[in-house]
């Protein structure tokens, strides 16, 4: 189950969890911790199962673009679709035109598998490829 959890952000777990997604220092976690406390067009969700917070997304909605800032999942949930399913559940309520994503070579085939088109960026960083993932929704008919 997809639910907000901004007003969660100082819990341990969600710290875990965004530190998994950025640099692991405690002044990256606070940092992106800090653009969702203080900017209203992003948006902090958590996946639960069975009560317990396992996955969560941070997003920023641009009109009908939707920019994934942070996807982690606690390591002994991995591979279990909880990555899979939080990106599901997001399109399903925000209903974006565009998901947008940028990521390392440990995630890109993540979001290669989910349904993204991956673009490289090249060399951002001395030894670090990042690339670019997009997936455009399907319109209903």
């Amino acid at each position: 189950m997809l639910v907000s959890i901004k007003d969660r952000i100082n819990d341990v777990i969600v710290e875990e969890l965004i530190g998994y997604s950025t640099l692991p220092e405690e002044a990256h976690i606070q940092a992106a911790l800090a653009m969702y406390k203080n900017n209203d067009s992003t948006e902090l969700l958590g996946f639960e199962d069975e009560g317990q917070l396992v996955a969560l997304i941070g997003i920023e909605q641009d009109g009908s673009k939707v920019m994934i800032k942070h996807l982690a999942v606690l390591p002994e949930n991995r591979e279990k679709g909880y990555g899979r399913g939080i990106i599901s559940e997001m399109i399903s309520r925000y209903q974006p035109e565009t998901v947008i994503a940028e990521t390392d070579e440990e995630a890109v085939d993540f979001y290669r598998n989910v349904g993204f088109v991956v673009y490289s960026l090249g060399e951002q960083y001395p030894g670090v490829e990042r690339f670019r993932c997009v997936f455009e929704t399907e319109e209903e008919e």
